[in-house]
């Protein structure tokens, strides 16, 4: 199928993810552009073959078979000349054709190449978050580790001196009521029975 005018005038492209590429509006202009000069190179196509298509049916009413006249002869040079021209113009349509589908491909080139750059710089970049993400956590978990450690070792001491202190206060409780003790069985033992009649009785 031949590409025509119309063809890059309604052409659509898709929008870009994650980047916004060229200028939406520089390559409207651009292709307006390109649309303006085929249609003016279509039409010198055009009107170079009416002028040839004319040319011959003359020069085929006009000449004898036999020799052609002066007119004739100067025509012919005209109509090979307008037929180069006309080999020409259709060479540069097809060149211009050419050119437009090279750009095309050179700007989807483009697009894929800019997507394919986007997409490794977002896996690289996920990446890297990631990894700071777990080191951060691992560092969090580390310090939260031994923060526990330190308070369950002063936990630990807290509970060896409070045994101690335990220890310590029964035997000297211990030691006191013992002495209170003894202080009783000797004020009782060197005293000896008290007489009723002591008592106030």
């Amino acid at each position: 199928m031949a590409l025509t005018p119309d063809d890059v005038v309604t052409k659509q492209f898709q929008h870009v993810r994650f980047k916004e590429g060229f200028d939406p509006d520089e390559v409207d202009d651009f292709l307006d552009e390109i649309v303006v000069e085929w249609r003016k190179t279509i039409a010198e196509n055009e009107q170079l073959k009416a002028k040839i298509a004319e040319l011959e049916s003359g020069e085929a009413a006009a000449a004898p078979a036999a020799e052609p006249t002066p007119a004739v002869a100067e025509a012919e040079p005209a109509a090979e000349e307008t037929q180069s021209a006309s080999t020409a113009a259709a060479g540069g349509g097809a060149a211009a054709t050419a050119g437009i589908i090279e750009l095309a491909q050179r700007l989807h080139d483009e697009h894929i190449a800019e997507g394919m750059a986007h997409r490794d710089q977002l896996i690289a970049d996920a990446k890297a978050q990631a990894a700071s993400i777990i080191d951060d956590a691992e560092t969090r978990g580390r310090e939260a580790r031994e923060r526990l450690e330190r308070d369950r070792a002063d936990l630990e001491g807290r509970i060896t001196e409070l045994r101690s202190f335990e220890r310590d206060y029964r035997a000297q409780l211990r030691g006191y009521i013992e002495g209170k003790l003894r202080d009783l069985e000797t004020t009782a033992t060197s005293s000896g029975p008290t007489p009723v009649s002591a008592v106030g009785l």
